[in-house]
């Protein structure tokens, strides 16, 4: 049983934070590291990456986004309550080492799972510079978060109501042709942001590292569903990733198979929204 220690909401509501009691999780999860969280035994089964973790206190931290019947049905869930189940830690952690200049790039919720490797990249010795990104301020989190884990964090948003107006692959690209100093980037959010980061960095040579997003069930590598096309090979990515060579990455591919169940996923949000509605939900 993992109780939710801590919530709080986000981003008009359409980011949630957990903070869950899990010991033996906390003490054993690395950057980049990920949990599949079930909410009670009929529950969709939901991979999410931890953004930290307290070993000595036994708590981690997990963000997720509104986005249908499950998660609304998690954000709906408070302080107290109990989660049924939340395996992890799993994964391979993000390859952490010391290579120069590091840019760390989140985009959206993005941010959240960035966070723990730009700390992890920072407390390895390079020089990390971020570069974050939301639709609008708004919708912006985490900032001083990363302000702490990095020497230099730009900000943007598409509707220029914060920071600086456009991309967080406008300010990528600048800063690629302005230092010759990159080691590597690192780039999370949404997979249209992942798939122009990897083109922005491409003519200049620069190694980009992607963490995927696809539908995923078991977590073990025995359902198949995560499969990705990766250098021209299938590759799982619940047990070979989630960190993969962005420029390796058929991105075509992996858009398909994560609209395959979009139809379904509307239809099961709105009865939920529909039962929430007329005071049956759960």
């Amino acid at each position: 049983m993992f109780e939710i220690l801590e919530k709080k909401q986000m981003a008009q509501g359409t980011v949630c934070m957990f903070r869950l009691k899990a010991p033996r999780i906390a003490r054993k999860t690395r950057p980049g590291q990920f949990v599949i969280l079930r909410a009670n035994e009929r529950g969709e089964r939901i991979p999410l990456t931890v953004a930290e973790t307290h070993p000595e206190q036994g708590w981690i931290r997990i963000y997720f986004q509104v986005v249908g019947k499950t998660t609304a049905m998690l954000a709906r869930m408070a302080p107290g309550e109990i989660i049924q189940d939340v395996i992890g830690p799993l994964g391979v952690p993000t390859h952490v080492d010391k290579v120069g200049t590091v840019i760390c790039v989140g985009g959206g919720l993005g941010v959240a799972v960035i966070y723990p490797i730009t700390r992890a990249f920072f407390d390895a010795g390079n020089h990390v510079i971020a570069i974050i990104g939301a639709r609008t301020k708004e919708l912006l989190i985490l900032e001083q978060e990363m302000n702490s884990v990095c020497h230099e964090l730009h900000v943007t948003t598409d509707d220029g109501s914060y920071g600086r107006h456009g991309f967080v692959t406008d300010v990528l690209k600048e800063l690629l042709e302005q230092r010759k100093d990159v080691g590597m980037v690192m780039g999370i959010g949404p997979v249209p942001m992942m798939r122009f980061l990897c083109k922005t960095t491409q003519p200049f040579g620069v190694k980009t590292m992607v963490s995927l997003n696809p539908i995923m069930v078991d977590g073990t590598g025995m359902c198949g569903a995560c499969r990705v096309r990766v250098g021209g090979q299938t590759r799982f990515c619940c047990v070979h990733g989630p960190d993969f060579d962005g420029h390796q990455v058929d991105f075509e591919e992996l858009s398909k198979r994560l609209m395959m169940y979009v139809p379904q996923e509307r239809e099961s949000y709105q009865r939920f929204q529909a039962e929430v509605a007329g005071g049956s939900s759960r």
